[in-house]
């Protein structure tokens, strides 16, 4: 039996052409994880966390994956692996980040994965694409929408739209 599941990914970098690899990162979850049903715009953001270092491009996109919340982490970093991605400063600069957001409305907190993203509610950069895609969707946790979720973040962090 074939089972979609809504998911919501966060994407973003700051190395390299960004565009370009926002763009292979949608391609390559396209192959692997399912098809993508919204994309937010793109927004250039300061960097969070550690300050120090160049412009992230970020968006948020909306797939039907039939795999389960592990399985799909699993590819996510085989994904960001695949387009050279290494993690070896805490909120370093990357070429790809892919961050599982939501995934229908579950709740998961274990060692390796957290569901909905612990943060999401307090990082402008990931709420302003989120909230542009799915501004009525309740989190699952807070039950506020995200765009409540939006007008309330703490983040002052400048996100500005890069394109449409």
């Amino acid at each position: 039996m074939y089972v979609e599941n809504w998911v919501a990914l966060g994407l973003g970098g700051n190395m390299g052409n960004r565009l370009l690899n926002i763009g292979k990162a949608q391609m390559l979850i396209t192959q692997h994880l399912g098809g993508i049903v919204r994309c937010s715009s793109l927004y250039e953001t300061a960097a969070w966390g550690n300050t120090d270092q160049p412009n992230f491009l970020n968006q948020a996109i909306l797939i039907k994956t039939p795999f389960t919340p592990k399985m799909l982490l699993n590819k996510c970093l085989e994904i960001e692996k695949q387009l050279g991605r290494r993690r070896e400063i805490k909120w370093g600069p990357r070429i790809i980040d892919i961050d599982i957001l939501l995934y229908n409305n579950i709740k998961i907190a274990s060692e390796s994965l957290n569901i909905p993203h612990p943060h999401m509610q307090d990082r402008r950069f990931v709420l302003q694409p989120l909230a542009e895609i799915a501004p009525s969707y309740l989190h699952p946790v807070l039950n506020k929408s995200l765009q409540d979720l939006l007008a309330n973040c703490p983040d002052t962090l400048p996100v500005q739209l890069f394109y449409p």
